[in-house]
């Protein structure tokens, strides 16, 4: 295989399907180097929740983009994409094979297309004066200023969707660009890299979530409620972007009364199901991605055996499709 033209390689699917030890595998193969898409992994201190890889899991191979920001920061898909860019031109440039590891469909498409964003949140104060009038004119009268410059934009979010709505407004007002006009723009423009894609999943939807509730299961015996109590008795607020993430929101209801243990856990479980399913429904949409599913690759080496096999098959040939 040629590695020149298959710049990236990347593991997805749904969680729980062993994309962890899947992606560390293959790098020790193909002397690679992971790069998460983890939306949440991205936070210190949250380790059991996320399911980050331990040091035993990431098999000796460096892991680009975990642990980058600490949980009271807001971390979005733009700042990713910028640090996952550098990440993988780095691996690139010391003649390395980037692998992209994680089931946040946006962060790989966004990467993978070399999305640009435009200015950062933040920006000469804008957000904070957005978030102002967010809380003083109210989630309806926003999205109707939405509405006037970007319509379509605006058709497509509820007026309670405060970061996307907030999002667009900001973009419109810093760039005089709507983001519906960025986003055609960008979706234009061929992608930044090359890549061969691979989705990891079981046919049967229910062993799917069996092994979702098996591993809520192991993450509680492990210690998420001490974890989700650790950052709270830190002073994470429980309204911070990382304490939104599945698992933790759940754990800080039941941490606060609002809910028993057992409530929360089971809570968990249903919107990790959910959470497979949305990942699911974005992943097919990519007719360029590659299915493999667990049941035809009983063990750990059958399924190496089969990557390993689909990429000799056809080194050279990428859609351009993107997650």
């Amino acid at each position: 295989m040629s590695m020149d033209k298959t710049p990236l390689i990347v593991i997805t699917g749904p969680t729980a399907t062993g994309k962890t030890e899947t992606g560390a595998a293959l790098c020790r193969i193909l002397n690679g180097e992971v790069i998460s898409a983890d939306s949440m992994q991205v936070y210190r201190g949250m380790d059991i929740g996320t399911a980050k890889p331990t040091p035993e899991e990431r098999q000796g191979v460096p892991h680009h983009m975990i642990d980058v920001a600490g949980p009271e920061e807001p971390y979005s898909v733009d700042r990713w994409t910028r640090a996952a860019s550098r990440a993988a031109d780095g691996i690139l440039a010391r003649g390395l094979v980037p692998v992209v590891v994680g089931g946040t469909g946006l962060y790989i498409d966004s990467l993978l297309a070399g999305r640009e964003f435009g200015a950062a949140p933040g920006d000469s104060g804008l957000r904070e004066r957005l978030e102002a009038e967010y809380a003083a004119l109210g989630p309806g009268a926003m999205l109707e200023r939405l509405r006037a410059v970007d319509p379509e934009r605006a058709g497509r979010l509820a007026p309670g969707d405060k970061k996307r709505v907030l999002r667009a407004l900001e973009v419109y007002l810093l760039t005089g660009e709507t983001i519906t006009e960025h986003d055609r723009r960008s979706r234009a423009q061929p992608p930044r890299y090359q890549s061969r894609r691979f989705a990891l999943t079981w046919r049967e939807r229910e062993t799917l979530y069996r092994r979702i509730d098996g591993r809520v299961d192991q993450m509680v015996d492990r210690g998420l409620f001490q974890e989700v109590r650790s950052l709270l008795e830190a002073g994470i607020s429980p309204r911070a972007t990382s304490m939104q993430a599945i698992g933790y929101k759940e754990v800080a209801a039941a941490l606060r009364g609002e809910c028993s243990p057992q409530q929360a856990v089971e809570a968990v479980k249903r919107e990790s199901r959910r959470y497979a399913k949305r990942q699911l429904t974005w992943l097919r949409r990519d007719p360029g991605l590659v299915w493999l599913f667990r049941e035809d690759f009983p063990s750990r080496e059958s399924l190496l055996a089969g990557i390993l096999e689909r990429l000799r098959q056809d080194p050279t040939e990428f859609s351009g499709s993107r997650i």
